[in-house]
């Protein structure tokens, strides 16, 4: 990708001002030659306007006047889940291409409307599922696409996060849309072309057990059947004592590629106390560069008017994998996927 000139990159406003939002604010500001950040929207008293000064940009609450502004091209959208449908919607009509942090929607109904409006305004949707922009993830489907790993056999995607969560803002099934999207995401991603048809879940409370009566999930397992026999698992916990553990496989006919160890670097330290390793302990330290390599994408596919890399047709399918685990582990049955993609 060359370098794009003043005039010709994307201008972008960014929505949400929160933890996400603050680093794609960095990542727009200062980290990508194709895209400039513009604007910073959020409906919060002085939310916007605190992140806005640290970049020398503007500021706003006002997200229609944003939307109307003929000089912003795009927006990023790192607000709460559950504006995401609504805002993907809003951009759209108003002509500008969306980049959506996961979950595009909540239910499926919510993604076709999402999809729907993106292709009515003819504007790319990209969809924030950073892990197939991470070396290890791309270099694995790399050796899927060329034949090396035949056809997948078992898969697996592990989230672990590093905790300090507070139970009392996390919403019912945010195990499913929020943290194990990444995973089945990432499943699909390493078994291309195959529809997912059946889901079963299993899922409790085991760092908060006292908070399951109120409908915390914070540990789960989730099995995953493919059209073509192949059975992927996913599985999430949040809290790892270690720090913050994402891995991945995908063994096939002709071999078995594994994605990532969580290590800052390849040193291990012996000493007295035994063998040691240090790891990372965030998703902004151990995927910084998927997280910036999936919006130069965006603002590529922006500049160039294609299709964007990740779609919303993408989230849409990981999005009918997680409603059906959450419907499994209410039923305590397996749960058939009708339609994962419209």
């Amino acid at each position: 990708m060359g370098a794009a000139t003043e005039d010709d990159r994307v201008r972008v406003a960014l929505i949400g001002s929160g933890r996400m939002g603050a680093f794609h604010g960095a990542t727009l500001a200062a980290r990508l030659p194709n895209a400039r950040l513009v604007t910073v929207v959020d409906p919060a008293p002085g939310a916007a306007e605190r992140l806005a000064r640290e970049f020398g940009v503007d500021s706003s609450t006002d997200m229609a006047a944003v939307l109307a502004d003929d000089g912003v091209d795009a927006v990023v959208i790192a607000a709460p889940a559950r504006f995401h449908t609504e805002l993907v919607v809003a951009a759209a009509a108003a002509g500008k291409a969306v980049f959506c942090e996961k979950p595009m929607a909540v239910s499926l109904a919510d993604a076709d409307r999402a999809i729907a409006a993106a292709h009515a305004a003819g504007v790319p949707l990209q969809v924030g599922f950073n892990r197939r922009f991470a070396p290890d993830w791309a270099a694995a489907r790399a050796l899927l696409d060329d034949g090396t790993v035949g056809t997948p056999r078992l898969l697996r995607s592990v989230t672990r996060d590093p905790g300090g969560f507070d139970p009392g803002r996390v919403p019912a099934d945010t195990i499913f849309l929020e943290t194990l999207i990444h995973d089945f995401d990432t499943l699909l991603f390493l078994n291309p072309g195959v529809e997912p048809v059946e889901v079963h879940a299993t899922a409790d409370a085991l760092v908060e057990p006292d908070w399951k009566d109120r409908g915390l999930l914070d540990t789960a397992v989730v099995t995953v059947t493919f059209a073509n026999g192949s059975i992927g698992v996913a599985e999430a916990c949040f809290q790892a004592t270690y720090g913050y553990d994402v891995r991945g496989e995908v063994f096939g006919s002709g071999g078995m590629a594994t994605m990532g160890d969580g290590r800052t670097s390849g040193m291990t330290f012996s000493g007295p106390a035994g063998r040691v390793t240090t790891t990372v302990r965030s998703d902004q330290e151990l995927l910084a560069g998927a997280y910036v390599a999936e919006l130069a994408a965006f603002a590529e596919a922006v500049r160039r008017g294609t299709e964007a890399v990740v779609t919303g047709v993408d989230a849409r399918r990981a999005l009918s994998i997680a409603l059906a685990a959450a419907e499994s582990v209410r039923t305590g049955r397996s749960v058939r996927i009708a339609d994962p993609t419209p």
